[in-house]
């Protein structure tokens, strides 16, 4: 196994982990504040979005080499 594969797939988890945490953001819906002003949820879906892409795309790649 390559370096870059292994690389692909370590990113792959990675994003994926991250998009799970905005998934749990949208289900818990806590609280989040920065500087006094309250985050909106919507930013946590595109999160989920774009994390759960770049998560597959990198799978697929690392599947390919």
């Amino acid at each position: 196994m390559n370096s870059q594969i292994t690389g692909l797939r370590v990113a792959s988890i990675v994003f994926v982990f991250m998009a799970i945490g905005q998934l749990a953001r949208l289900v818990i819906r806590p609280s989040v504040f920065v500087a006094g002003h309250a985050l909106p949820l919507w930013p946590s879906v595109l999160a989920v979005f774009i994390l759960g892409g770049l998560s597959l795309w990198m799978w697929k790649l690392a599947r390919r080499g």
